[in-house]
């Protein structure tokens, strides 16, 4: 590294050749690279998967300062560079875009340099002086990209799981329990088909959402324990090539403390860098979450719809004028963001799919759409069920006039009569009632089918619609 007059720029040197760096960049040369090679996007590393990769850093400085594989004032100065920019600083300067080169080597030269360069101040020294701290030969020592950006997705994955989804699932579940207990005495028309059906409680509508979201919530846990498997130690194709025999054990136990998570070593670190069946899993799961939230935002447009001329069961808050050109007019624009959300995670995890199977041999050079792509997808579903939940469901008001006049207007309401009077002249009472508007109760009456007090028993809205009781063999015993 020379310094220029001016002192506005440093030359770096690589086995490429020379380049100019700005000496306010804590990224080198290998970053500058990547940046002329792939303006595609404009999209920079989501800050939780620089998080990731900043805390395998941390880790790794810190067990090759203790095991002597580097010197220890450079040990310290590495970790004090992460802790510093975990905290919030020099998050400018990770500038490579997500798509990139095979495996993510230029994102993670990117880490290497700005930590290099930052302990390099912390030491009193220039940056660009890599003789004295490398990117290479200490913030990288017995490390590869190769098992590297795989840990990174998976701690990657968990922060995000751990700081978004997962707390934005708990504050849903129990919004809409809470709202399944205020709204438990509605009774509402169900519908099937889009077409009137036996009648049910507005309440057991929320109380099914929120146990939907508890089965997910289940699910995704259970995938995300293949996350805590880490590969760290392989290096570049599996081997431990050039890591201390101690390194492997002892870097995911520090993992493990930075994260306060328990975290194993793979058994097979080669299978740990090739396969990428962890990130589908978990990203199916989160696909999986994504079509029903899809199906409840649906269900909450439709009920919501109207004023006069639609469902109008519930009100959901307004929260933005609807149109530009109709005033007065209120859209229900949290559920409609939430299916655009998951449509695009929907997509998200196809193109994790095809990118898994895209490996050959000892790597999968796709991995850096699978880092930015499942970390997204966590973390846009994370904030998408909270706004969801606090500008939606929380302020949502049930129409009991109107759900309650559906209900009892409901043809539906004739399945009650079946075992009374029988499937056939059931139909016949539907289909004449259909016809001339007459009720149910009046036709019934009519035709001599029930008396009075049988027909108010048997059509009582509050007994049909309650959800029958799962029973044992002993209970009916008894």
């Amino acid at each position: 590294m020379t310094q220029q007059p001016d002192s506005q720029f440093r030359i770096e040197r690589d086995s490429m050749g020379d380049r100019q760096i700005k000496s306010s960049a804590y990224y080198g040369i290998q970053t500058l690279r990547a940046m002329e090679n792939f303006p595609i996007s404009g999209i920079k590393p989501l800050p939780t998967y620089v998080d990731a990769c900043l805390i395998i850093k941390k880790a790794t400085a810190i067990v090759n300062g203790e095991l002597g594989c580097i010197p220890e004032d450079i040990s310290l100065a590495i970790v004090k560079a992460t802790e510093e920019i975990l905290a919030g600083k020099l998050r400018d300067q990770f500038v490579v875009d997500v798509y990139q080169a095979g495996a993510g080597t230029s994102h993670h030269m990117n880490v290497n340099e700005v930590l290099a360069n930052r302990a390099l101040e912390i030491l009193g020294e220039e940056k660009g002086n890599y003789q004295r701290v490398s990117p290479n030969d200490h913030v990288n020592y017995g490390q590869s990209t190769n098992d590297v950006i795989p840990t990174a997705i998976r701690i990657g994955g968990l922060l995000a799981l751990y700081h978004t989804l997962h707390p934005a699932l708990e504050k849903a579940i129990a919004s809409l329990e809470a709202k399944a207990r205020e709204f438990q005495d509605i009774v509402k028309s169900g519908r099937t088909h889009l077409q009137d059906a036996v009648p049910v409680r507005l309440g057991d509508n929320f109380q099914a959402w929120a146990q939907i979201l508890t089965e997910h919530q289940n699910r995704i846990y259970t995938a995300s324990g293949d996350l805590m498997v880490l590969g760290l130690g392989g290096s570049a194709a599996g081997t431990g090539m050039n890591t201390h025999p101690l390194y492997r054990a002892r870097v995911v136990a520090i993992l493990s403390q930075l994260l306060d998570t328990p975290l194993e070593p793979a058994p097979h670190l080669m299978a740990a860098m090739q396969s990428m069946a962890p990130y589908v899993n978990v990203s199916g799961a989160l696909r999986n979450l994504a079509q029903d939230l899809v199906k409840i935002s649906h269900d909450l447009r439709l009920m919501d719809s109207g004023p006069k001329t639609g469902f109008k069961e519930i009100q959901l808050p307004p929260v933005q004028p609807g149109s530009s050109i109709m005033p007065g007019k209120y859209n229900p624009v949290m559920a409609e963001m939430t299916s655009m959300v998951c449509f695009q995670v929907m997509g998200y995890d196809n193109a994790i799919a095809l990118a898994a199977q895209a490996g050959q041999l000892e790597l999968n050079v796709m991995m850096p759409l699978i880092a930015y792509n499942l970390i997204h997808s966590i973390e846009i579903l994370g904030n998408t069920i909270t706004a969801l939940t606090q500008s939606c469901i929380l302020g949502i008001t049930a129409n009991r006039e109107r759900c309650l006049a559906y209900a009892e207007g409901s043809l539906a309401l004739v399945t009650a009569l079946n075992p009374h009077i029988g499937y056939l002249n059931a139909a016949a009472v539907a289909k004449e009632s259909l016809e001339t508007g007459k009720s149910l109760r009046q036709i019934v009456l009519e035709r001599g089918l029930m008396n009075a007090a049988e027909l108010a028993t048997v059509l009582n809205l509050e007994q049909m619609s309650g959800i029958l009781p799962l029973m044992s063999e002993s209970d009916k015993l008894d």
